[in-house]
């Protein structure tokens, strides 16, 4: 059997023109904010392409490029035909039928993978949502514990590096609940990965990585799936993760979200120091909008402490850093982070210090700003909404808001939104007989529990 070999792809070299790597995924990046995707562009995906290992973008960078390069097709950014692409002949060149397991390293929205995180499956599923080869399928030689393949190379990395791409396009969409269970091996086969050793040292940085990546990704599942425990734990790892191999991008995101969980389960002290620790690890990137959600988790952990003067400051600077704009160096776990996530901790800063009229206001910027393409932060925000609205004492605009969140219930798998909607369902109960709010009450109560 032979293995084709990558075509560079020209055409698409052409239009980068004099623009860096880096410099083309930022303006990728910016596209896709102006259509309402969101895509984790960087210099390393920009060589990919140009070398021609990504023979057709999946479906979010096809949306992208067809913006940024109006009346053009796939074929004219010298991209193969997809269907040629998602062929069983992809990459391989054989007299005899395909394997059934053989998946492209290489393909970003891989639907294995996602059947793999949404539906469960093997420890060999598992290692093919993960991009390995039939041959070197970790195998469980206990229950938790998986064998690594014995040569860690550029395709296991690659893998992981997809495998953390996935799982937050997955989550951005659906929500938490429906993947954290699914999410746990291939982190598991990530730190095995780890522990098999690489013989490149650029190759073990990229491991560490996105292995760390990976267990903030499963820890943020935990985490939005109300399992604090093990979200913290995620988080240590990713911690440790990012002190052995000296990566200051990993850890300031690792204490962006322990100061997240900190707010969360009632530590607002804790949420402070994390995020200023984030804040140091960040001085050493040129990222202003990383510093940004890192000093406004600060501000939560103010606002937790009841300190209103240190709250206000904090927001005041955070909203000065993202007015720097974006940064060729913004890590692309940040894509998240545009205007309406801005006004979302803003709001539940208010929230937290009892303001409910201002905390509602930057709620409903939040709604208004956020597409719809992203059902799970558009039902979080209105569900915000609602709960400012109603402790506001306008229960009546409260149960439009709710109603707007069972509305996408069907799409979004989160405790944190369900929760919070029931919260609000509690507090109006007092106000029953105003306009609408029996209505969303009746609809509330019938709405299926997840379990």
């Amino acid at each position: 059997m032979a293995t084709s070999r990558a075509v560079p792809n020209p055409a698409f070299r052409q239009l980068r023109g004099q623009r860096s790597p880096g410099e083309f995924a930022a303006a990728v990046r910016r596209a896709a904010r102006e259509i309402g995707e969101q895509v984790a562009c960087d210099a390393r995906y920009i060589g990919r392409v140009e070398a021609g290992e990504i023979r057709c973008p999946n479906y979010a960078y096809e949306r992208v490029f067809l913006h940024m390069f109006p009346g053009s097709t796939l074929t004219d950014l010298g991209f193969s035909d997809r269907e040629t692409v998602r062929g069983r002949g992809t990459h391989t060149i054989s007299a005899g039928p395909p394997s059934p397991h053989h998946t492209s390293q290489n393909n970003e929205e891989s639907d294995v993978l996602r059947r793999a995180f949404m539906a469960g499956g093997s420890a060999a599923m598992t290692a093919v949502s993960l991009g390995l080869s039939p041959g070197s399928v970790p195998s469980p030689r206990r229950v938790g514990e998986v064998e690594a393949p014995r040569r860690v190379g550029e395709a296991e990395v690659s893998a992981v590096e997809a495998a953390v791409r996935q799982i937050r396009l997955l989550d951005d969409r659906h929500g938490a609940d429906g993947l954290y269970r699914r999410a746990a091996q291939p982190l598991q086969a990530a730190y095995a990965l780890l522990d098999a050793g690489t013989a490149h040292r650029g190759a073990a940085d990229r491991l560490h990585a996105g292995a760390g990546e990976l267990a903030i990704s499963v820890g943020w599942l935990a985490h939005d799936s109300g399992r604090f425990d093990d979200a913290r734990s995620h988080y240590a790892e990713a911690l440790a993760t990012a002190r052995v191999s000296g990566d200051p991008a990993l850890e300031a995101h690792a204490f962006c979200n322990t100061a997240f969980l900190a707010r969360d389960a009632g530590r607002p002290r804790e949420a402070v120091r994390a995020a200023q620790a984030g804040e140091r690890a960040a001085r050493q990137l040129s990222s202003p909008r990383l510093l940004a959600l890192l000093t406004l988790r600060e501000a939560g952990g103010w606002a937790g402490l009841g300190d209103r003067t240190g709250c206000a400051d904090t927001l005041g600077r955070a909203k000065s850093l993202f007015a720097q704009g974006p940064s060729d160096d913004d890590p692309e776990w940040m894509t998240f982070f545009v205007e309406a996530e801005l006004e979302m901790l803003e709001a539940q800063c208010w929230s937290t210090l009892g303001d409910w009229p201002r905390a509602a206001l930057h709620a409903q910027r939040a709604a208004d700003l956020q597409d719809p393409h992203f059902a799970r932060n558009l039902a979080l925000y209105r569900a915000q909404l609602a709960d400012d609205l109603v402790r506001a004492g306008a229960p009546d605009r409260a149960a439009a808001a709710g109603h707007q969140v069972l509305d996408l219930l069907d799409q979004v798998q989160s405790s944190r939104i369900r929760g919070m909607l029931a919260g609000t369902a509690r507090r109006l109960l007092p106000a029953r007989r105003a306009a609408g709010v029996p209505d969303f009450l009746e609809r509330h109560a019938s709405t299926p529990r997840r379990a």
